[in-house]
């Protein structure tokens, strides 16, 4: 694993730079005994290079594996294990390499006499913010089994949606590459030999026909500059998409999509309504939940509303006035939060909204299924039908002709 460190020397110069080791207590000693004292350390993020462009690859942890993990520790926990040694036991049956390295320096830290949630804090590229808030509430309350149990029910609603979400967009995205296929065989191999054929005839030929042939031609002539071209412009939507402001501006055009916005507004409410409910349970007060929550949050729009809710929450305002400020949450999450605050069941009814919100994206993906298969099969084939028709139309003039 590589770490960003800065340094200090006894004669107190500072340096920084980008050093390699198995964890950061092994990276910690080494520097130890050379005389040197570690000021700050954060885990790097590897990197591509082609010709001078960098490209950052993100390391992210199997949330399934993540899942299996936690349910582990508070079964040993629950045993009646200490911590230490239940650390050093899971870590050492953890394949994947990244998630092994993460338990290693989190086992290390732990034993050297760091908490769990400060040890996991050093890895927060990894890990959500959500998780470490829980740990670190278990550990304040002494609770610390009850609420890995908690954030595991919490991640398993938020995995099943996005599995279902994932599962009704495989049917269509399958239709539209066999249609893409299919078309691309036909302009690229059928259409250059009927205009061979044509041109032998020396007939004149149709306006759809000399369209079709001449995207034909244009595309088999300057396929790899094609090809390049929606590369390079693939990469560039994405490193515009990194930029914090941009990325904002690009999530937020995303919720006024006519389909698209509501789908994805409605899973982040869900997302939020069933983060916040989990870290009000731990005990963690609504204004530090509400910093989690936005930085859990998928949305960007969203999540940089609501760090001006959290705001105006620090400042005295009941969430739901927070909330009725901001055009980004539906109407009907705001009431059933006002509802919760006026009644002292925040909790509850947080759990209500994203248990609605979820019914709400299973049914609305459900029937946006049953609209798709068919409508994708009739755009294939009238496609489809289309190019044949233009390639065909030429022999139909002249069997008539012949008649």
């Amino acid at each position: 694993m590589e770490y960003r460190c800065r340094l200090g020397s006894a004669s107190g110069e500072i340096k920084e730079g980008v050093y390699a080791a198995e964890s950061e207590t092994q990276l910690r000693q080494e520097f130890e005994d050379k005389g040197l004292f570690l000021l700050s350390v954060q885990q790097s993020r590897r990197a591509i290079s082609w010709k001078g462009v960098s490209l950052p690859t993100r390391r992210r942890l199997g949330s399934r594996e993540f899942i299996v993990f936690n349910q582990e520790l508070a079964a040993l926990l629950n045993a009646g294990m200490p911590l230490v040694q239940s650390l050093d036991l899971l870590r050492q049956r953890v394949e994947q390499p990244v998630f092994k390295a993460l338990l290693d320096d989190v086992h290390d830290q732990v034993q050297s006499g760091s908490s769990l949630s400060d040890a996991f804090e050093t890895h927060r590229e990894l890990v959500p913010g959500v998780y470490i808030a829980s740990v670190l509430a278990g550990e304040q309350s002494g609770g610390l089994e009850e609420m890995l149990r908690r954030y595991i029910a919490y991640a398993k609603i938020l995995d099943s949606v996005r599995r279902k979400t994932l599962s009704a967009l495989i049917y269509p995205a399958i239709l539209f590459t066999l249609s893409a296929f299919v078309v691309g065989i036909i302009v690229l191999q059928v259409v250059p030999e009927f205009a061979s054929f044509y041109e032998g005839m020396g007939a004149s030929l149709p306006l759809a026909t000399r369209l079709l042939m001449a995207v034909s031609y244009t595309t088999r002539e300057f396929f790899w500059v094609l090809l390049f071209g929606v590369a390079a412009a693939g990469f560039g939507m994405w490193s515009y998409a990194r930029h914090s402001n941009r990325g904002e501006w690009l999530d937020r055009s995303l919720l006024r999509l006519p389909f698209i916005g509501s789908v994805v507004n409605k899973f982040s409410t869900s997302q939020l309504a069933r983060t916040l409910a989990t870290l009000l349970g731990g005990g963690i007060p609504l204004v530090s939940a509400l910093d989690v929550a936005s930085r859990s949050i998928s949305n960007r729009h969203l999540s940089q509303q609501l760090v001006t809710i959290a705001q105006e929450v620090r400042e005295g305002q009941p969430l739901s006035t927070a909330m009725r400020s901001r055009t980004a949450f539906p109407l009907v999450a705001i009431k059933m939060v006002e509802v919760g605050e006026s009644t002292g069941a925040l909790q509850q009814m947080l759990n209500s909204v994203a248990d609605f919100f979820d019914e709400e994206v299973e049914t609305t993906l459900a029937r946006f299924m049953t609209l798709i298969e068919p409508i994708l099969l009739v755009i294939m084939g009238i496609v489809i039908a289309a190019l044949l028709l233009s390639l065909y139309w030429p022999l139909l003039q002249l069997g008539a002709i012949v008649s």
